[in-house]
């Protein structure tokens, strides 16, 4: 099998480096990666340098033409803030995410989507309540968002960025719904990105890539009414509300204090005046940057089911890594944050059971 140029591509932009960039990391003259780019077979001490450079398997630039993520069929939270780089570095991992998921697939029995098109409503509110109403949720708060995508069939991925500018991003491939947060970020931050990405994949489906503010907007609104359903906000908040009290009720709903905040500016419960001082009071605190005394970080129950089993076959994430030629840290940024501490053989016998596809 020849050297293939496309995964080269894919491995230089997870590694955010460019053609001269990976030229002087490899030892090698940018005119060789401009030529290997182009088609031309490299020797295999050009390929050894390369594969040491990038820190990639030699045996990964030997397989099929990756699956391109085209950017216009992902919704990107933040793209207005996103650098070409990062982005071509995010799409890439989207790329990666795909392999590992369809690995899992094949070797699991992993939940179908489960999802509803609500690209003919334009009321966010509404279209929050119906899928809601879709997944028989009631009117009470989500006690683990991931863990609820996941049972209807949402795949569910991290990004290991160490940027503000890359929130989350996701699209549609083959009817199956995938999401990638950025877990570096707070864990009810990251509760409300997921929440905003499913209204882009249940209500922005057939929008193209290149979304509005407008459909921003909508999918924070979407996000915010799903999570805090208005309901359960107005029979526990009324009257005059201090920033102590939202504060306080910020973990009943797992989101952060801004958050709240504005779903109560929304709801009509705190005025312009009040939620313009709130805010700010809240920015002294410190609560734009983070979040004092926050939630636990919210887990995958799929992965870690995943991990589980793997676990009771003596086998690791190194081991998938190596069934893919994958680098094992491609693989721990796919799942970073979302799995919680390794298994131990004690709570690998207690967790639920995943049974393998035979």
């Amino acid at each position: 099998m020849e050297f293939n140029a496309k995964r080269l591509s894919l491995a230089k932009k997870r590694r955010g480096l460019n053609g001269k960039g990976l030229a002087e990391c490899a030892g090698v003259s940018p005119v060789t990666i401009s030529r290997i780019e182009n088609g031309e077979n490299p020797d295999d001490v050009t390929v050894a340098k390369l594969s040491a450079a990038l820190n990639y398997p030699k045996e990964f630039f030997y397989g099929d033409d990756p699956e391109e993520i085209y950017t216009e069929s992902v919704s990107f939270r933040s793209l207005s803030k996103m650098s070409a780089k990062e982005r071509d570095s995010a799409v890439a991992a989207g790329s990666l995410g795909l392999q590992l998921s369809d690995w899992a697939d094949r070797e699991f029995s992993l939940p179908k989507s489960n999802l509803v098109d609500l690209s003919y409503e334009t009321d966010m509110e509404v279209a929050a309540r119906t899928l809601r109403q879709f997944w028989v949720l009631g009117e009470k708060p989500v006690g683990n968002m991931l863990a609820l995508l996941e049972t209807h069939g949402v795949r569910i991925f991290s990004m290991s960025e160490a940027t503000a500018s890359v929130d989350a991003f996701s699209f549609w491939r083959n009817d199956v719904p995938f999401v990638f947060l950025n877990t570096f970020k707070t864990a009810e931050h990251s509760i409300f990105d997921a929440a905003h990405e499913i209204c882009h994949l249940v209500c922005h489906r057939h929008a193209g890539a290149q979304r509005s503010r407008e459909a921003e907007r909508e999918a924070n609104a979407f996000a915010s009414a799903f999570l805090m359903p208005e309901s359960d906000v107005r029979s526990r908040i009324r009257g005059f509300v201090s920033v102590n009290d939202i504060i306080a009720w910020k973990k009943r709903w797992r989101v952060s204090a801004m958050a709240l905040a504005y779903r109560l500016h929304a709801l009509g419960i705190l005025g312009e005046w009040r939620y313009k001082s709130a805010c700010i009071e809240l920015g002294k605190r410190g609560y734009r940057l983070g979040e004092k005394n926050g939630i636990e970080r919210e887990i995958s129950l799929v992965w870690k089911k995943i991990l589980t089993q793997l676990w009771t076959e003596r086998e690791t994430k190194s081991d998938i890594a190596r069934k893919l030629n994958l680098p094992p840290d491609e693989v721990e940024n796919l799942i970073w944050g979302l799995t919680g501490a390794p298994p131990t053989p004690e709570r690998a016998s207690a967790a639920p059971q995943l049974y393998a596809v035979k």
